[in-house]
């Protein structure tokens, strides 16, 4: 029997048009196994949660360079849990101040990697926290 692999969206929310970021981020991600599936630029939290559920993902991760974050994130969170789907792990990276960070963990976010996080961080954060079949 073949094992799953973990999915994960990378998505840009907002007005944001820079992805090199994300872009790094994905590669990284599918060059650890991982299937990753990215949105492109600018999507609406709906999208963002829209394009979750068709591609049956366990892990979103948010990049956001645009300081719309805790406009953006808590509705992404919130749509989540109308849903019933807070089994989807939420990460988040970008330009998010310091002092946002705990608030944005308290929303539901689980981790932020602020600029300069070694991919192999957010890799292994993503595989110690999430389990597939």
């Amino acid at each position: 029997m073949k094992k799953s692999r973990i999915r994960v969206l990378v998505a840009k929310p907002g007005l944001d048009g820079h992805d090199r970021g994300a872009k790094v981020i994905a590669r990284a991600l599918r060059d650890a196994g991982m299937e990753v599936i990215y949105t492109g630029l600018r999507q609406t939290p709906e999208q963002i949660i829209e394009a979750a559920i068709q591609e049956d993902v366990n892990v979103i991760g948010l990049s956001i360079l645009s300081g719309a974050h805790m406009y953006i994130f808590p509705k992404i969170i919130k749509m989540l849990e109308e849903r019933k789907m807070t089994d989807i792990m939420v990460i988040a990276g970008g330009i998010i101040p310091i002092e946002d960070i705990s608030e944005l963990k308290k929303m539901g976010i689980k981790e932020i990697f602020t600029p300069g996080t070694d991919t192999k961080k957010i890799v292994k954060f993503i595989k110690t926290n999430v389990a597939v079949a």
